[in-house]
């Protein structure tokens, strides 16, 4: 597994590395993140490279409909009862293979449990979900069940009270708005920071990666246990408190974080 730093460097398109980032910084540098979950390590990193780490919050806003499939999509979660469903996206730059749409695919059918999951294929590529997935797949999981192509306004879809899980690659900002929202994560990284990333949601214990296989296949039944684990079980118990408490703590912060950036941008610019 690359450490945060290499992967950076390796990411494609990135014009600077992670050290030529903080290096390019003056004396404060400003991050997406909190204090509460990760407070050791914003000092650690300060120490580190001498400048002074400033979270700024999650920088997530509450969403509403905002057009007919927006609401066609919060009339279907709103015939669910509360945390009975989860949410699917591995965001806006990581496209699934064949073989990982159906162990999804495989894996959400077998959990029993409601989901929306929001599936991109890559562009030009003609393929409807219909063939993207097993045969016979929408008759089986029936109104259980929804499956859109292309964006989903995910924010709007986990503020919904119906979702109790979030089926995520645990892009950063993906993983801001399942804290914000109180909503228990179901890892399932695939690169750069994803994996990282995925470790702390397992250390704060607001989420539980489903472990792939020997030659890091994801597993239709590994799934299935892990969505049941999180929004279901008694063993999931634990997860969905945290998840609910660090929503709650940030919450109760309202503005503080940003407040904090707004003063001490106000200093280094007197100073200046």
């Amino acid at each position: 597994m690359l450490s945060l730093k290499e992967a950076v460097k390796e990411a494609p398109g990135n014009k600077y590395s992670f050290d030529e980032a903080i290096r390019l910084s003056r004396d404060i540098i400003l991050v997406k993140t909190c204090r509460d979950f990760e407070g050791k390590y914003i000092d650690y990193l300060s120490n580190l490279v001498s400048k002074k780490i400033v979270p700024v919050g999650s920088l997530v806003q509450e969403s509403i409909a905002r057009d007919d499939h927006d609401e066609e999509l919060m009339r279907w979660l709103d015939k669910k009862e509360k945390c009975s469903t989860v949410f699917v996206s591995f965001g806006s730059e990581y496209f699934l293979s064949k073989e990982d749409i159906f162990a999804v695919a495989r894996g959400l059918e077998r959990s029993k449990v409601n989901f929306i999951w929001a599936i991109r294929f890559p562009q030009g590529e003609r393929i409807s979900i219909r063939d993207a997935l097993p045969e016979g797949y929408f008759e089986r999981v029936g109104e259980r069940g929804m499956v859109i192509e292309g964006w989903a306004p995910q924010a709007m879809i986990l503020q919904h009270p119906s979702i109790g899980g979030f089926v995520s690659h645990c892009g950063w900002s993906s993983f801001m708005e399942s804290m914000k929202f109180g909503v228990p994560i179901i890892a399932m990284p695939m690169h750069i920071d994803q994996p990282m990333n995925a470790r702390l949601v397992e250390y704060i214990r607001m989420g539980v990666e489903a472990a792939r296989d020997e030659n890091g296949k994801l597993q239709s039944e590994e799934i299935a246990n892990t969505i049941r684990k999180v929004l279901v079980e008694e063993s999931g118990v634990d997860v969905r408190n945290k998840a609910k408490e660090l929503s709650e703590k940030m919450s109760a912060k309202g503005d503080e974080e940003i407040d904090g950036v707004v003063e001490e941008l106000v200093s280094f610019c007197s100073n200046e």
